[in-house]
């Protein structure tokens, strides 16, 4: 994958361009701006090349949260369709596993290399034993069709919805390859894994709070 500019990076993540008018203006308006002036033609070269790839890639249905309703299709998307996935396998009626939707619906837009994928267990019975998914919510990310990642209920992340943040999953993602650079670092996110990190929340869990995981099985 091509490493991108910093600079360009930064206005690429802050401007994210939809069709050719967004990024005509968006040029326009970088005409006089100073995070470019270095290597200025370079940069906004990368900058247009970047902005035709992330518009040919959600033309391919990437930069969004998409439920996979049979396991041959999300084997396919998994092995040949995207070098990098990010599985979330959920039972519709879990607590937990609406949380866990509601943070990767974050995450999706925002990091359109990946794809994200939802699946219900119910309809992925193969796939369920394949991958020994037992407690959910389970999120499994894959780069280039390998499992490099399994997130098991919130372990991890955070021991309950109060400190648990977008933030927190996608550094773990990050961690583990399965996304391409941070994307969020602001606001109430950054707020809660302040949070956490002073002891405001409980990260690991005790043996008696373990019951807690949504057990399908």
């Amino acid at each position: 994958m091509t490493i991108i500019d910093p600079a360009v990076a930064s206005v690429l993540d802050t401007h994210p361009a939809k069709d050719n008018s967004d990024e005509d203006d968006l040029l326009e308006s970088l005409e006089n701006d100073p995070t470019l002036d270095s290597f200025r033609e370079q940069r906004l070269q990368q900058l247009h090349e970047e902005f035709t790839r992330a518009k040919h890639l959600r033309n391919q249905e990437h930069g969004q949260y998409a439920e996979i309703k049979d396991e041959k299709t999300l084997m396919d998307i998994v092995n040949t369709g995207a070098d990098l996935c990010v599985v979330h396998f959920f039972k519709s009626d879990f607590h937990r596993c609406s949380i866990m939707d509601r943070h990767l619906e974050k995450l999706a837009p925002l990091h359109f290399d990946t794809r994200f994928l939802r699946m219900n267990v119910e309809n992925a019975p193969f796939l369920v034993t394949k991958l020994k998914v037992q407690v959910l919510p389970c999120v499994i990310a894959f780069k280039k069709s390998v499992s490099v990642d399994r997130i098991i209920g919130f372990e991890g992340l955070g021991y309950s919805e109060d400190t648990f943040s977008t933030t927190d999953l996608e550094r773990r993602l990050l961690g583990s390859g399965a996304l391409v650079r941070e994307k969020l670092n602001n606001g109430q996110d950054a707020e809660l894994s302040y949070q956490r990190r002073n002891g405001f929340g409980n990260r690991n869990k005790s043996s008696a709070d373990a019951s807690d995981d949504d057990d399908w099985d």
